[in-house]
Parts: structure tokens; sequence; C-alpha cells
């Protein structure tokens, strides 16, 4: 494995070497200036070499393997991809798909993303029809290729984006399955927040000669947010999670289970706290629609499983709640970093009952974190907004406008969120850029409101 800097880290997309047509095609979209991890990677992914990527998430790393994909792909037939690329989540999928779209018809090439939680009716149909550019859950590709509809061996370039997820989500042994099933001769790239042992199996077994480029931390900074732990007796926790999203602002409010977090979510409801839900048992079209109007200021609080840690992004956040403990430092780590993003400020609530306290001792000094134990404020001094819902008065009303103009002090012009957002709605890829003038975008200050769905 080698490492390599061929190109200036204030190089255009021409001068990476991106064709002209997909050079226009992203000056169309707003997209001007490659960010740092599409400067290192692409060079060497259009000349066709394995690559291994490192950078944080949101960095970009969307466009650093997706043009390169469109720009090398031959035309598939019907059932056998030419490009594959495998993402840990449903809402990665969808927004992969989304935003290397517009490259792909520029190119005459066709983007699909086939995951769990839908019925198989269009994904049947597209792939009938012929599908270069295949984005998938494993485990959903896995059930199209035992029902027959997928053939990987014509796949000659294969992406595993967010390998160290994949690896923490339980995945790698289909994802090995999955590559085992590719044409032997494509071309593999693998993206990583981080490069642990896992991701080193993954390199060792299918790139060859490949190039690594780090780039940015290799994991999120802990010191950029406030940390606050607060012991709790358990039939206090609903009370003090509607407190702390009232006087934060927009807030993830995290539950261990998913039963947990509709209840959670119901419960919430009764103080007047607007929420929305998202865990493995909703359907497809229920996550969306609840990320949708949590990106969009409508709910102040998403109540979720650990799914949205690994699979969720979006900027603006105020304040993250660890409703129940985080399984290990890890997942506290994932959790924690869904706030104090693009360089806002953030802070970070853990509920501790007497039950998780050594546990939580423990988190802390993994997390390199220490802080003091605070006590719960006072249910008379907590803000629920005018007037108190108190729980089984009937629904909500009273909770806080899109603008913050009741509830917790907070003017933060909620109703402008998504004004700032590229043509789908998202900026995984880096490109949350500020328009200038003409309405392109510049590579620096990104808009605190964008969204990033995985």
């Amino acid at each position: 494995m080698s490492n390599s800097s061929t190109s200036s880290p204030n190089a255009t997309f021409a001068e990476l070497g991106v064709p002209d047509d997909l050079v226009e095609r992203l000056n169309i979209e707003g997209i001007t200036s490659p960010f740092p991890i599409q400067s290192a990677t692409i060079p060497d992914a259009l000349a066709g070499r394995d690559v291994l990527g490192r950078a944080p998430t949101g960095s970009g790393k969307t466009l650093a393997f997706g043009i390169p994909m469109v720009a090398r792909l031959d035309k598939a037939r019907p059932h056998k991809p030419t490009g594959l690329i495998l993402s840990p989540t449903r809402e990665l999928a969808e927004q992969i798909r989304r935003e290397l779209e517009p490259l792909a018809e520029t190119r005459k090439r066709s983007v699909h993303a086939v995951y769990g939680g839908v019925g198989f009716g269009a994904q049947l149909k597209a792939l009938q029809r012929g599908v270069d550019m295949l984005v998938a859950c494993p485990g959903r590709l896995l059930d199209l290729i035992d029902q027959g509809q997928v053939d990987l061996d014509q796949v000659t370039y294969a992406v595993v984006d967010e390998a160290d997820r994949m690896a923490d989500m339980g995945f790698l042994p289909v994802v090995k399955q999955l590559l085992d099933q590719t044409n032997k001769k494509r071309q593999t790239v693998f993206f990583s927040a981080t490069l642990g042992k896992e991701v080193q199996v993954l390199t060792d077994r299918y790139q060859r000669n490949a190039v690594t480029h780090e780039v940015g931390e290799a994991k999120p900074d802990m010191t950029r947010m406030t940390h606050r732990f607060i012991r709790i007796d358990r039939t206090e926790k609903v009370s003090l999670a509607a407190h702390e999203v009232r006087s934060h602002g927009q807030s993830i409010v995290f539950c261990r289970t998913r039963h947990g977090s509709d209840r959670v979510a119901r419960q919430l409801k009764k103080y007047g706290v607007k929420t929305g839900v998202i865990h493995g048992r909703r359907t497809q079209n229920q996550r969306d629609n609840a990320l949708k109007a949590f990106v969009e200021g409508k709910t102040q609080a998403l109540i979720a499983t650990d799914v949205a840690a690994r699979g969720i992004h979006v900027d603006g956040v105020d304040c993250v709640v660890h409703f129940d403990p985080p399984e290990d430092d890890k997942a506290y780590t994932h959790r924690s970093g869904r706030t104090a993003r693009a360089g806002a400020s953030g802070v970070v609530v853990s509920f501790v009952t007497s039950e998780d306290l050594k546990d939580t001792k423990k988190l802390q000094r993994q997390i390199g974190v220490k802080c003091e134990f605070e006590d719960p404020t006072p249910v008379a001094e907590q803000n629920h907004g005018e007037p108190i819902i108190q729980p089984n008065e009937g629904k909500g009303g009273g909770g806080q406008n899109r603008n913050r103009g009741k509830g917790g002090g907070k003017n933060k012009n909620r109703g402008a969120k998504s004004g700032g957002q590229n043509r789908n709605g998202q900026s995984r890829s880096g490109q949350g850029q500020s328009k200038g003038p003409k309405g392109k975008r510049s590579s620096g200050n990104q808009n605190k409101s964008r969204s990033r769905t995985r």
C-alpha cells in the first residue's frame, strides 16, 4: 500500500483530470471547487488504481468515488451492473443515488439504489432494464442475488462506502460474500471515516497496490461539544428530555430500542414537543418523512435508535440527548457526533440512572471527557413552553414554531433551514458550500442548514 499526493490542494476538477462534460455538469450543479478528499483521490481513481480513502463524514466522499466511476464505467446489460457501491444504510444509499444521478445522466448511465424497507417492484423493474451503477445495502442485494435478479460478475468498479461502519454493524461477512462475486479484474475503492483492523482485512483481501489518502480528523473531536452528565431517576427522564429540547433547540434523542423510541416520542408530544421517529421497524417512507420534517424545522426532536448515529447526517443539530446510555464508547462517539458539525457548537446530554453510574464513569475515561455529574433541573423550573402541557392533557399545542418564537428562547430562524440546499437537499458530498453572486459554490463556509442523509 502506498501514499500519493499528485495533485495540488487548490486544483480545479478539470486539473484533476475530470472529463470536460462532467466538469460542465458539476458547474451546472454549482459545484466548482473540489474538497480535499476529492483532490487527493480523484486522479488516482481516474487512472484506474485501487484507492483507500480516509476522511470524516461529510467531507465529500460521494463525489470522490462517484466521479471516477461515472467517467470509467461501461454500459450494463439487464441484471448485470458494471458498477457497485455498497452502503451500510438505506438513507445513505438513497442519498448517493440522488447525488450521482446528474453525472450519470450526462454520460447516459443509469444509477439505482436497492435496499430493504420498501417493496421489490421498482427495484426489479430497474434491474430488468439494466442498471449501470447499482447502489446497494448488503442485505437487500443478497436477497436479489438469491432470487436470480442480480449477477455481479460484470462489476468492474466496486466501492465500499463507510467501511468502518459496515464493520460496526456486522456487515463484513456479507460484504466479503458480495465482493467475491464481482469481476476479478475490477477496480476496488474503499472509503472510511477510520482505518481500523477490519478495514485492513478488506484491503488485504480485495485491493491490489492500493494508494492510501487520509484527510482531516481520524475521529470526531469530543472537545468541540459541551458534555453534560445528569444523574436522574428513570421516572424523570421524559420531563427532563422535553426541557432539554426546549432549552437547546433542534435535538436528536437516542433510545436503546425501537419500542422505547416510539414510547418516548408519544410521551414528548404530551409535553408539546413535536417529534419524528426513526428506527429499523419504520418503513422507508416513514423514515424519510421524519428526517425531512426535522431538517425543515417542522419537528423539534428526532427520536432514534442507533441507526441514526450511523446513517443520518444533519447540520444544525443543537443538542444530542442520550435518553438511554450508549452501548459503548464508539456508540457514544457516533451519537454525539451528530452535533457540533461544520464548525458549529453543540451540547451532548447524558441521562445517568443509579444502575448506569459505574459504566458511565468508565465511558468518560474511554472518551477522554471528565465531567461532574449534575442534578436535574427541578420540575418547577423546567422549560416546557407556554402553557405547560402535562401528560394526558390532550394534543400538543404550545409547541415551538419554526422560528423559535416560543419555548426555547432561541431564535435560529429554522424557517430558512432548507433555503441553501442544493438541488436534492443534500450535501454529504461536501458540496454544501455557500453560494456566490452567480449561484456558484465556493469551497468554504458550509451552511449550517445542510442535511446529509445516510
